[in-house]
């Protein structure tokens, strides 16, 4: 860290707490008191309102009403987007995020309430090999460098890739790199659970003007099939957050009758398949004979 990060973090630090000793922040960076010591002097230069408490518990302090200072944003619209950004740093905890989070969290009042929102994952153990791949993602994308890895397509083909990245895409429960594909010649979307040896490349690159049109955010499903499935009471809630309430027909409570979209293709049938039998595909009918034939294929293994 240096010398700059260590006096904007000094600063987040004291807007969060009251009273913070010398001794304490030469221990949380790893520097001497001295150099503290200098840092509190370089902030007094820049008008930052810090002041020296003296006795046994003394430290450093900043004026309350630099704390209070009005900003654009309410204490509602920061609650609001820490909120957020609390859920980002559980799909990715990046260094940048908790930067980010530390500063929402300094410009909050001490009476403000925290926590009203609360956000959960699963807390997958792949999900810290992604991060590493992320962040390599990140940084290419940050400095415009060609970005290399080996990639396994759905059907298991091992191509080379070199690739413009242009941004990363969170969708469902998956990553996605978009970028320039030099090999393809073509932009293409690549999901990172599928990459290998992700590394970045000495050669830069300058952004296509046609990137912005070529890269729209796009749904990763197959087209949807309408059907319609005889469901347990088991899986209704279910249904109802993915699909709304309007997916169940509640004319007949007796047998609970759902109408939902799903792909008719493999990904689709192990959606389905998650079900059990807690789910029955009424129509269409050939929508029924594919699903069975997956259903039998799966009986093989076994």
């Amino acid at each position: 860290m240096n010398r700059l990060e260590r006096l904007i973090s000094i600063v987040m630090i004291l807007l969060q707490k009251n009273t913070v000793s010398a001794s304490a922040f030469a221990n949380m960076f790893n520097v001497s008191k001295r150099t503290i010591l200098r840092d509190m002097d370089m902030l007094g230069l820049a008008n930052i309102p810090i002041y020296a408490i003296h006795g046994v518990h003394g430290g450093y302090a900043i004026m309350d009403t630099y704390k209070l200072d009005k900003r654009l944003l309410t204490q509602a619209d920061l609650e609001n987007v820490l909120t957020a950004l609390s859920g980002l740093e559980q799909l990715l905890v990046s260094k940048e995020v908790e930067l980010t989070i530390k500063k929402i969290q300094s410009m909050l009042s001490s009476t403000s309430r925290k926590g009203v929102i609360q956000l959960s994952f699963y807390d997958w153990e792949g999900r810290s090999d992604t991060h590493s791949i992320l962040n390599v993602c990140q940084q290419a994308i940050a400095q415009n460098n060609l970005l290399s890895f080996d990639y396994l397509d759905r059907n298991g083909v091992a191509t080379k890739r070199t690739v413009e990245p242009y941004f990363l895409h969170f969708s469902e429960q998956s990553w996605y790199l978009k970028g320039y594909c030099l090999e393809r010649q073509a932009y293409r979307t690549f999901k990172l659970s599928r990459t290998e040896q992700c590394r970045l490349e000495k050669g830069r690159f300058s952004p296509r003007e046609d990137s912005a049109s070529n890269l729209e955010p796009k749904n990763y499903y197959s087209k949807l099939v309408d059907i319609q499935v005889l469901i347990t009471l088991r899986i209704r809630e279910q249904l109802i957050e993915r699909y709304g309430r309007k997916c169940i027909d509640a004319s007949n409570p007796e047998r609970l009758i759902a109408s939902i979209g799903v792909p008719q293709d493999r990904e689709g049938f192990q959606f389905l398949a998650g079900f059990g039998s807690d789910i029955k595909i009424i129509e269409p009918l050939s929508y029924v004979e594919q699903y069975k034939a997956f259903l039998a294929a799966m009986l093989e293994a076994y």
